[in-house]
């Protein structure tokens, strides 16, 4: 079988049909109950958050939401959080914390919203002190790219004791487009900054950033669904259970130890 170079990986990792945040909600939680809003600003359709049940164990799921047309794309905001979804996103870690739920957080981002409203709101400071104060919470965290993970946007959600990716995802810097215009001054060169980058799963696992790759169909997702839910929740239900014996002293001494060595 013809392994699919990394500009491919894109692609099918920005296919419109790709199953989204609110589809592995469904798939994987019970009694899924979204909660909304920052008690600042307002409220952020570019990521959904709220409490689910997996298997009798109650957690605190957050995610990065696209549309599946035109139309949800422009009410989620192409999938691009403000500040006030990634503030929302910590209240909602911060509630998981006090009431001692595991964080489950699903990654698919072309990247934070660059408009002057969200700068102007804090944009850079909302990421930052997302990233700051997950490297803290006492509770497990596991990450799951899904399908684009770029920039601030996706770290905003993806400090976690486990880092997992759909095989066709992609986790990076900024996007291929965007690495294209700043190191070649041509964005037309997407195509070979995606290979530069080392942004597939199989890259990010040989250099030990990720710790799992899920494994989809070579057209995608969307044609074994049932079969990467199966295999996820066994996962997340194993990895949790894991990290629960650590106790919250070694769970954070690890966690550390884990980005230390990454970065």
């Amino acid at each position: 079988m013809q392994v699919k170079t990394a500009w491919e990986k894109v692609q099918i990792a920005r296919q419109t049909d790709r199953p989204k945040t609110s589809d592995y909600i469904e798939a994987l939680f019970d009694d899924f109950i979204e909660l909304h809003g920052d008690r600042n600003f307002g409220d952020d359709k570019a990521i959904i958050g709220g409490i689910g049940i997996l298997e009798n164990i109650p957690v605190t799921v957050i995610g990065e939401q696209k549309g599946k047309n035109a139309k949800e794309n422009i009410d989620r905001n192409f999938g691009m959080p403000e500040p006030e979804g990634y503030r929302k996103a910590l209240r909602l870690m911060k509630q998981a914390e006090k009431f001692n739920r595991p964080i489950i957080t699903f990654i698919d981002t072309p990247g934070a919203y660059p408009g002057i409203g969200a700068e102007e709101r804090g944009q850079g400071e909302a990421i930052a002190r997302n990233i700051m104060e997950m490297a803290g919470l006492k509770v497990p965290i596991i990450c799951i790219v899904i399908g684009e993970g770029s920039s601030g946007g996706a770290l905003a959600i993806g400090v976690g004791d486990r880092i997992v990716m759909l095989e066709n995802a992609i986790y990076s810097i900024l996007s291929p487009e965007g690495f294209a215009s700043i190191l070649y001054k041509d964005s037309t060169k997407a195509k070979e900054a995606a290979q530069t980058m080392k942004i597939t799963a199989q890259d990010l696992k040989e250099l030990n950033i990720i710790d799992h790759i899920i494994k989809e169909s070579k057209e995608g997702i969307q044609n074994n669904f049932e079969k990467v839910i199966m295999e996820l929740k066994k996962y997340i239900i194993k990895n949790i259970k894991e990290l629960e014996k650590l106790g919250t002293n070694q769970l954070l001494v690890e966690r550390y130890e884990k980005y230390r060595k990454i970065y």
